[in-house]
Parts: C-alpha cells; sequence; structure tokens
C-alpha cells in the first residue's frame, strides 16, 4: 500500500484529505508542523510521497522542503497551499519539489500528481545514483538494480577470498624468486621493471626493496635499512592484485557498485593487503592519464558553454545528413584522424554533439528516449576512436611505450614504418564498425528522420556568428593539439590540458564552477584502473598472466604470424580489463624476447601487441575514450544515463571479435604479407 505524508496545520482540512486518501487505498501519516515531517521523513524509508503546506506556524514549508531533501533527494514532494505566488512557486521548483498545487485542488486532480510523482520516482533515484529495489523481496534484494547488487559483490569477494587462500601455483613461486641473469633464459624478461633489476636479485627482492616492504633489516653501521621479502609474502600479494583485477572487472562490468566506488576499492585492497605504502598507492592513482582525462572533461565543458563545439561539429559532420552517411563517411574519417590527432580530444569534442542531435532528434519525434540511437552515437564514435589507434606513432601513449622497447632492441620503427603497416588497417576496421551498427541498430532506432548535419548547422545558425570567446578557445585548443604532438613526451598528456585550463581562466572563459561540475567519478574509475595497472605489473602478477597464457599456445601459434596473432589475442582480451598503456607495459616486454627466441621479426610481434592494445572496446576501463563518452551520455534534463555498462560490454565484445578478424585477415595475412618485413 502506497504510503503518504499529509503536513498541514488546519485539522479539518488534514483530517478530511487523510481519509479521502485511505478510501483510495492510500495509507497516510499525518502531521501539523514541519518539525515533525522532517523526523518522521528521515525515520520511516517507507514513504513514496510527502505532500507538503507552505504556510504554517514555526518553520516554513520551503524549509521543511530543504531538509526533507538533504536527508531523501529522491523522495517526492507535493507543495500543496492556499498562499500561493509566483516567486514560492520558484522557490518550491529550484529546491526540487515535485509539483506546486493551490488550495483548494481537485481531488481525482491531487491523486493524478501522486501517482504521477510515485511513478516519476525512479528516474529521481537513478539521477541522484540510489538504488532503486522492490520492497517485500528478498531475492530482488540479493540480485538488486543498477550500483546495488549485493548478490554479484558477495559473489566477487568470494573469488577473492579464493584466489588468496588458493595454494600458489609452482610457476608463480618460480618467476617471483628466480635471480636475474641479464641473458636471454632469464624468467622474468617480461618483468615490467626487468632492466632496473640487479644481477642476482629476484622480482620479490626488487619488490621489497623499491617500495620497502617486508622485514626490516638494519645494517652494521645502522646507516640504513634494507628491506627484504619472502616468497609467501610475495606470492600472496600477487595472488591479491589478481583478486583485486577479478572483483573490480567484475563490478565494473555489472555494475554492483558505482563505478567511482568500485575505482577507491581498487585502493583500499592495495592498502589494506600492503601491495604497496599509502604513499606510493596514492602516486599510482596520480598518473599523468588521469590529469589529462580531469583536464579533457573539463575543457569539454568550455567548448560547449563557449558553442565552439558546434562549430566543430559542422566542420566534422558536415557529411552526415543520413544514418548511412554517418556510419559510412564520418566514422572512417574520424579514425584516420584519432591516427594523428588525440582521439580522446575528438571524442570528447564531438559527444556534446552528439547528445545534442540525440535530444533535438528525440524531442522532433515527440518521444523520451531511443536507446537505439544513443547506442550508435556513443558506441560507434567509441570504437573508432579506439581503432584509429594502430594508424601513427603519436596516436597514443602505448605506441610510444612499444617503440621504447623496440629501441632496446634495436628495431624501432621510423614514423613512416609504423604509418604504412598500421595506417591501412584504420578505416577498413571503421568501415565495419559502421555496417556492425547498421545492421543490428537501424530497425530498432525510433526517430525516423536523422539528419546530424543540419541539426548541427541550425544549432551553429541559433548562436550568430563566432564571437571573441570562442576565437581564444579555438586558438587554445589549437595550440593544446600542437603540445599534445610535439611535447607529449616531455610535458606528457596531462600537462599541456592543464595548461590549456589555467589560460582559459585567465581570460574568464573558464570558472573553478565548470571544474567542479564535471563527472568525477570518472576520474575516479581511471585513476583506479592506472593503480591496478601499477599494482599487477610491480607486484609480477601480470608477467604471470602473460606467462600463463604463453604457456598454453599451441605449436603452430608459437612463431611467425601464428605468434602474432596469438600475442595481439592476448593483448586485446588484456587490454579491456586494464589500461592500453599499463597492457603494453606488461605485455611488450614479453612479446618482443619472445619473438627473437622463436625467429620471428621482433618490429611484427611489437606492432601486433601495440595494435591488439587499442581493442578496448567491453569495459569503460580500457581507455579515456569511453570513460569520456561514458561520462557524457547523459540526458541533459532527466540526468540519465542513456548508455549503460552493459551495452559496452555486449556491442563491445563482438567489436572485439570483429576487431580481431579484420587485424588478422586482412592486416596480417593481408597486406602485410605484401609489404614484408
Amino acid at each position: 500500500m502506497p504510503k503518504l505524508l499529509l503536513v498541514d496545520d488546519e485539522d479539518k482540512f488534514r483530517t478530511s484529505l487523510a481519509r479521502r486518501l485511505n478510501l483510495r487505498g492510500y495509507e497516510t501519516i499525518t502531521l501539523d508542523n514541519g518539525t515533525e515531517a522532517v523526523k518522521v521523513v528521515r525515520g520511516d524509508p517507507e514513504i513514496d510521497v510527502v505532500i507538503l503546506d507552505r504556510k504554517m506556524p514555526g518553520v516554513s514549508g520551503e524549509q521543511v522542503l530543504k531538509e526533507i531533501k538533504e536527508f531523501r533527494p529522491e523522495l517526492q514532494v507535493i507543495f500543496l497551499t492556499g498562499h500561493g505566488s509566483v516567486k514560492s512557486a520558484m522557490e518550491a521548483g529550484r529546491l526540487e519539489a515535485y509539483t506546486y498545487l493551490e488550495k483548494p485542488c481537485d481531488h481525482e486532480r491531487l491523486i493524478e500528481v501522486i501517482e504521477a510523482a510515485r511513478a516519476d520516482k525512479a528516474r529521481v533515484m537513478e539521477r541522484h545514483e540510489i538504488p532503486n529495489t522492490e520492497k517485500g523481496s528478498f531475492l530482488k534484494w540479493v540480485i538488486g538494480s543498477h550500483n546495488s547488487r549485493p548478490a554479484v559483490i558477495v559473489f566477487g569477494l568470494l573469488i577473492f577470498l579464493g584466489i588468496l587462500l588458493i595454494p600458489t601455483p609452482q610457476k608463480m613461486k618460480e618467476l617471483l624468486s628466480a635471480p636475474k641473469t641479464g641473458t636471454s633464459q632469464d624468467l622474468h624478461l617480461g618483468y615490467a621493471s626487468y632492466n632496473k633489476l640487479k644481477i642476482g636479485e629476484s622480482i620479490t627482492d626488487y619488490y621489497a626493496r623499491t617500495y620497502k616492504l617486508g622485514n626490516e633489516i638494519s645494517t652494521e653501521n645502522n646507516l640504513s635499512k634494507i628491506y627484504q621479502m619472502t616468497i609467501e609474502q610475495s606470492t600472496f600479494r600477487a595472488k591479491a592484485m589478481l583478486g583485486t583485477l577479478v572483483i573490480a572487472a567484475l563490478f565494473w562490468a555489472t555494475g554492483a557498485m558505482p563505478v567511482g566506488i568500485t575505482a577507491l576499492l581498487v585502493g583500499v585492497s592495495m592498502y589494506l593487503l600492503g601491495i604497496m605504502s599509502p604513499d606510493d598507492v596514492a602516486k599510482a592513482y596520480a598518473k599523468d592519464a588521469v590529469i589529462f582525462i580531469f583536464g579533457v572533461l573539463a575543457l569539454a565543458r568550455v567548448i560547449s558553454k563557449t558553442g565552439l563545439d558546434r562549430r566543430i561539429g559542422l566542420l566534422l559532420l558536415g557529411p552526415a545528413n543520413s544514418l548511412p552517411r554517418l556510419l559510412f563517411i564520418f566514422l572512417p574519417l574520424m579514425a584516420i584522424a584519432c591516427s594523428f590527432i588525440s582521439e580522446h580530444a575528438l571524442v570528447a569534442f564531438i559527444m556534446p554533439m552528439f547528445m545534442l542531435v540525440y535530444i533535438t532528434s528525440t524531442q522532433r519525434e515527440g518521444i523520451k528516449k531511443d536507446h537505439a540511437l544513443a547506442v550508435i552515437f556513443v558506441l560507434s564514435l567509441c570504437f573508432a576512436a579506439n581503432c584509429g589507434g594502430p594508424g601513427s606513432p603519436v596516436a597514443g601513449g602505448r605506441n610510444a611505450v612499444m617503440i621504447g622497447i623496440l629501441a632496446d632492441y634495436g628495431v624501432a620503427p621510423t614514423f613512416g614504418q609504423w604509418v604504412m603497416y598500421g595506417l591501412p588497417f584504420v578505416p577498413v576496421m571503421a568501415l565495419v564498425i559502421g555496417l556492425y551498427f547498421f545492421i543490428t541498430m537501424r530497425r530498432k532506432i525510433k526517430v525516423k528522420e536523422l539528419d546530424v548535419a543540419s541539426i548541427i548547422r541550425q544549432a551553429s545558425n541559433k548562436i550568430g556568428p563566432i564571437n571573441r570567446k570562442e576565437y581564444i578557445t579555438a586558438a587554445v585548443l589549437v595550440g593544446l593539439i600542437l603540445l599534445w604532438i610535439t611535447t607529449s613526451d616531455t610535458l606528457g598528456m596531462g600537462g599541456p590540458v592543464i595548461m590549456a585550463l589555467v589560460v582559459l581562466n585567465i581570460f574568464r572563459i573558464l570558472r573553478w564552477k565548470d571544474v567542479a561540475g564535471i563527472h568525477w567519478e570518472v576520474v575516479a574509475l581511471y585513476a583506479g584502473a592506472c593503480a591496478m595497472g601499477k599494482g599487477l605489473a610491480c607486484t609480477g602478477a601480470a608477467l604471470y598472466l602473460a606467462d600463463a597464457f604463453i604457456n598454453v599456445l599451441p605449436e603452430f601459434m608459437s612463431s611467425g604470424t601464428g605468434l602474432a596473432i596469438a600475442t595481439s589475442l592476448f593483448t586485446g582480451i588484456t587490454t579491456n580489463f586494464m589500461s592500453d598503456g599499463a597492457t603494453v607495459s606488461a605485455i611488450g616486454p614479453i612479446t618482443v624476447p619472445m619473438a627473437m627466441i622463436a625467429d620471428t621479426n621482433p618490429l611484427m610481434i611489437g606492432l601486433a601487441t601495440a595494435f591488439a592494445s587499442s581493442f578496448a572496446h567491453m569495459l569503460i576501463i580500457g581507455t579515456p575514450n569511453n570513460a569520456i563518452a561514458y561520462a557524457m551520455a547523459k540526458d541533459p534534463v532527466t540526468g540519465e544515463q542513456l548508455v549503460t555498462l552493459a551495452d559496452f560490454l555486449k556491442h563491445g565484445t563482438v567489436v572485439l571479435l570483429l576487431s580481431f578478424a579484420v587485424l588478422w585477415f586482412w592486416t596480417f595475412l593481408g597486406y602485410w604479407r605484401w609489404i614484408g618485413f
């Protein structure tokens, strides 16, 4: 039975209305003052709707509404008053009252409003990230809803405990305890910090020495301290990171917790289980990539606020006057552009325009939501941007990492060589992505006519000619892209973008309010992914995963093109659960020496590894593209998430398989054989 709270200081009116509501099937609680109303709301989570008088002795209705929303932001409040005014109605709207009705109010009209408020509660709960679980069912509570799935959380924790408690694999012990000899026979050639290991030092020794973990031992003169760790202590931490990887991936994929909380959970695990010292855990979160994500999100808000996004959209989306043109002309052009310009920045610039087109198109059709259209806009953009990665060395930090690894073996490619081997993959893959979404989604779209270019043009015309703020923002944007291209090896990707934010603030274009309003959960998510990648690498857990995969390879995949296929398969799967840079850092040092041992050109295997690290389509943690698009894919009116984690997992899995097919049959078995190595 729906429960209502009726707050009104007029006894006769309150009693009469409560009786009539009871006859209509509502359970009512009646109060004559606002102070008691706040106490009841805090203590009774079963209340569905509050009917609140505005003018009462003591505490005003507006103050009661404000306090109710502080404690229960999802609770629907209907203002019902005989002392109405335009000003009070505006104040009620500002404080998020559901609606404002004046006495006397028709009883049937009140019932309609109550039911509408109850129906709208789910949307409000989603906007405030409050789990929406049906009452009265333990099973439904256990299954939960988005951001609160107790069954998945318990299942993940059981898996985590299982990984910690199972006997340590002998191979893990060997990898973490073997001393470095400096020869190609070393078991841990693929360890991320192999070059920093001293001769005779094991991964366990290096891990203890570098991160000051294990047993503290004083030297004879007591002037310095050394740290030693037993193999049991070392393998426990490696297993802990494997367990952290599993539960984080599970929670992110299923929405068991809010994505930002799961990102923090990674740090909780690393703190409590002693993976690193508190300072080192904090450093693992504070990567350049995290600063970059933060800066790009803030910059995107500025570009949208000035209207520059509409000008950029008109330039890039000019040919997209129909769905086929969007998928088969715009996507390949977008992917090629992402091979030479930061794909993260392009996604951040284009997403606001896609959201503008989405809202305009659905409003024209008179529909509230078109999930298929949102999926096409967000996911096709993400996947095309991801697949621009193989096109050139400047397409991402992962490529720079691989060039450094290849340079250690004297086979680093030139810029032209990389483009020759990688760029032909890009437009073909983008066309395949466009074909996939055209076949699977075109019949599901509710919007009948889609003319992206026309909507962007109309939006651009509405704001008039380009103004001073747009010119300045455009100049800063061009300068930022040039800095990314020319100085990313020294300033990183985060340094230039925060410089751009400071410059925009100096010109009074960016306000702190714009920065504070970004989607911080995405920043936390990518920080958590970076921290997890660091923990997997330093403990040797990433090395163990890679070694386990390599050892199960069949003989026909142990050299040549077969080895390229195998390494790309492992890299492509792994990059969905770790950041792309961390994936190449962990796997690249293994695959390149493998090629040399297998008498295979190391450039082929290195490029195969780097290319597949771009296939982070399944989860939003694999690449900033996914994280940025997910953060922006929200209805600007309702705040509803238009594309979910499940959408990424579902369609991303298919596109991942298609990416492998194009890479293997078009690239490895196709033009690579014609070009040769």
